[in-house]
């Protein structure tokens, strides 16, 4: 051990906080945490180390700094955080690192309660996020079918009502708004349907059905039996809703479960969220292991995680074992019996089975073995020269023959190669002429890989019949690459598989490995070629006073219409509101554009 490193241990506290080890070079190999700083730091270099990763890795370690915080809790979030942040060498590698969705309640007069991806600090309520997308939008549909809320979004402030700026829409008409937006529903009553959801979201049913079937007694006591049956109709969706709910016991309230299990190279943590006997929550992170970490130090790692990434604050937290964790807001519990008891068990199934799906999905990932099984049996029932590791199929796409394209896909080893995909735009073809577009497209791209002096495929799909085939063979002739590639087309009625100069089709068993990638790449040639089409079409649709407006593009165009839905709602809305949808620079043009 160096000079250096010896006077940074020597002055460490004895306090929590947060160590970094950094090698020759000033990168960062490891992250972690500890109860006492100058405890933990300085065993890495007193102790016999059993791992040989630990090992190597002090033996690269060349400068040490800390960061002291208040608590152990405290000291296991930032290390989670500079983890996900600087990804060292040496630490737990957290293999779930998506973005989750979440509810927002938009913090405005008549709130709107959307989902969203972007937790934004505006004083909006955010509610998830969700591991679940259906989960999530059972939520949502709920709150709709309860409470007709507005989906505009018209600035309703108290003035802009009082002045008749805004008309009823379609919405207000089919009974999916109230509309606040002329004073037809009241601020009140609007904001006490908004607690009623935020109930909802938080899964206090409960709460919501008790505040509601006092409501439908007095409507009735007072003969509105309109409005009596409509409130009853409210409680049957939510008891309806509650019933699907994963019940434990009702007495369960706002508790935390987490659950580990591990192989040698991999950690599940599991994770259930319970509201009032209700499961409203679960999500299985995977965690691989760089030092042999051991069950501990992954549960601290997988509670601090999804504690923070689904907000929560609960008191009470169920574990198999008691974590080397102390914080004085959490109170952990070991169930041995009863209700806990089974929602442990229920957590420790969850990522077994967890487990078993990532397992199947590993062996699933198409392997060398089994790419070659699958081209060899291609190569046998096309009775190709050669085994065909390189494919391309060529799709046309062109609606009642506007913006005529075609698409070219790539496989590789029975795989898409999504870099070598390319698209065309149909240059000397007038019209809806599919064959004389094929014989364009075949020939520029084969033009182009020989002049390039680029590999050849072994194998040419042409998605379509005799006509399409016989197109593509007239390039390929001119090419002279005839008998060089073998090319054949594929019909889509009966799925046959035509060869040049043979009118009759080759018919593949249904369930064939061979048929089914043929038609993989089929498939995958129509999706990019639509897609392409579809954004060709749409540039051409944006034919209004954006694409008019200097320094703004396309994409800024597309994205304030999907935004606002109309030229005419962008010119009202307010600079904030555009630098909600679009870069400031960007919201700053439009706005001065409309109100100069």
């Amino acid at each position: 051990m160096s000079q250096l490193l010896k006077n940074i241990i020597r002055t460490l506290p004895n306090k929590p906080g947060v160590y970094q080890y950094f090698n020759t070079e000033g990168t960062i190999l490891y992250v972690g945490k500890a109860k006492n700083l100058k405890k933990r730091v300085s065993s890495y270099f007193t102790k016999n180390h059993k791992s040989g990763k630990t090992a190597i890795l002090v033996r690269q370690i060349a400068d040490i700094k800390t960061i002291v915080v208040g608590s152990e809790i405290e000291a296991l979030l930032l290390e989670n955080n500079l983890i996900k942040k600087y990804q060292p060498k040496y630490n737990i590698m957290l293999k779930d690192d998506k973005t989750y969705p979440w509810i927002c309640i938009k913090n405005e007069r008549f709130p709107r309660v959307f989902s969203t991806r972007n937790v934004l600090k505006d004083g909006s309520d955010y509610f998830g996020p969700y591991a679940s997308v259906k989960m999530m939008n059972t939520v949502l549909d709920l709150i709709r079918q309860l409470y007709p809320l507005r989906n505009c979004n018209y600035n309703l402030s108290k003035e802009n009502i009082a002045e008749n700026k805004f008309k009823v829409c379609l919405e207000y008409h089919i009974g999916n708004c109230k509309g606040p937006c002329v004073d037809e529903q009241t601020e009140e009553d609007y904001n006490e349907a908004i607690t009623n959801i935020k109930a909802i979201i938080k899964g206090n049913i409960n709460s919501v059905t008790r505040h509601l079937k006092p409501l439908m007694k007095e409507y009735a006591d007072h003969l509105q039996f309109e409005k009596a049956q409509q409130i009853k109709e409210k409680i049957e969706i939510l008891e309806k809703y509650q019933s699907k709910s994963v019940m434990v016991s009702p007495s369960i309230n706002d508790v935390d479960v987490f659950s580990i299990i591990s192989d040698e190279k991999y950690g599940y943590v599991n994770y259930l969220k319970v509201i009032n006997g209700a499961i409203i929550q679960g999500h299985t992170i995977e965690l691989k292991k760089k030092l042999d970490e051991t069950d501990d130090e992954l549960l601290q790692i997988g509670i601090a995680e999804l504690r923070q990434r689904f907000d929560s604050q609960s008191k009470e937290v169920i574990v198999p074992f008691k974590p080397d964790l102390e914080d004085e807001n959490i109170r952990f519990l070991i169930p041995q019996r009863g209700d806990k008891k089974k929602l442990l068990e229920l957590s420790e199934r969850n990522a077994k089975y967890y487990r078993l799906e990532r397992n199947k999905q590993k062996a699933n990932v198409s392997p060398t073995k089994h790419s070659d099984r699958i081209l060899e049996r291609l190569q046998k029932d096309l009775r190709m020269p050669e085994k065909p590791v390189h494919i391309e199929c060529f799709d046309n796409s062109n609606i009642q023959g506007s913006n005529p394209v075609a698409a070219c896909v790539v496989f590789k080893d029975a795989k898409p190669s999504k870099r070598d995909y390319r698209h065309f735009n149909i240059k000397t073809v007038e019209g809806p002429n599919d064959f004389a577009s094929m014989e364009e497209v075949i020939y520029r791209r084969y033009k182009r890989l020989l002049d390039e002096n680029q590999s050849l495929p072994q194998l040419i799909i042409i998605d379509g019949g005799k006509g399409q085939l016989s197109s593509a063979l007239k390039s390929i002739d001119e090419l002279g690459l005839r008998g060089k590639i073998t090319i054949i087309g594929i019909a889509k009625k009966l799925e046959e598989i035509y060869f040049p100069n043979d009118s009759i089709p080759l018919y593949l068993d249904k369930k064939s490995e061979s048929l089914k990638l043929i038609q993989y790449l089929r498939n995958e040639a129509h999706r990019f070629g639509i897609t392409h089409h579809r954004n060709k079409r749409s540039k051409g649709a944006i034919k209004s006073e954006l694409a008019e407006v200097e320094g703004i593009g396309y994409k800024t165009a597309q994205q304030l219409l999907w935004k606002f839905k109309s030229v005419a709602r962008v010119k009202k809305a307010s600079l904030e509101e555009l630098e909600a949808t679009v870069s400031k620079k960007r919201a700053k043009i439009v706005y001065e554009h409309f109100h100069s």
